[in-house]
């Protein structure tokens, strides 16, 4: 299933919050080993994606000069994959590589941020990692 933000233009995918942050949860917890992809480690990326979605609403500061530490997202990503695989390559490269090049303005990243919400949301269904 793929993630996809929009349909039909401005038009939020009307499954993105439901079926597919779930299918993504799924397959994110099933592509991790046994240390791989713990909640704890995924909540960083998600509390950074909050942080910076909140900066993009209530900052003074433009998003020009955000959306570069958005989209470092994707070097932290591939440092945790790189450090003995504490995210695996799914995460990396099928969710936040995917999502972080569907991030072109604050609207945007204001659907990812939910869209990582539900996911987190699901995630925790799948176990105590």
């Amino acid at each position: 299933m793929e993630i996809k933000f929009y349909l039909e233009g401005e038009r939020i995918n009307p499954r993105l919050f439901s079926d597919v942050a779930e299918y993504w949860a799924e397959k994110i917890h099933s592509s991790g080993g046994r240390d791989s992809n713990k909640r704890s480690q995924i909540r960083k990326f998600y509390d950074e994606v909050v942080l910076w979605n909140s900066r993009a609403k209530t900052s003074s500061e433009s998003w020009e000069n955000i959306q570069p530490f958005v989209n470092m997202l994707i070097a932290k990503a591939a440092y945790a994959y790189g450090r003995k695989e504490k995210v695996s390559k799914a995460f990396l490269d099928d969710f936040i590589r995917t999502c972080i090049r569907q991030v072109h303005n604050p609207r945007d990243l204001d659907v990812f941020a939910s869209f990582f919400e539900a996911f987190m949301g699901y995630y925790r269904q799948y176990g105590e990692n």
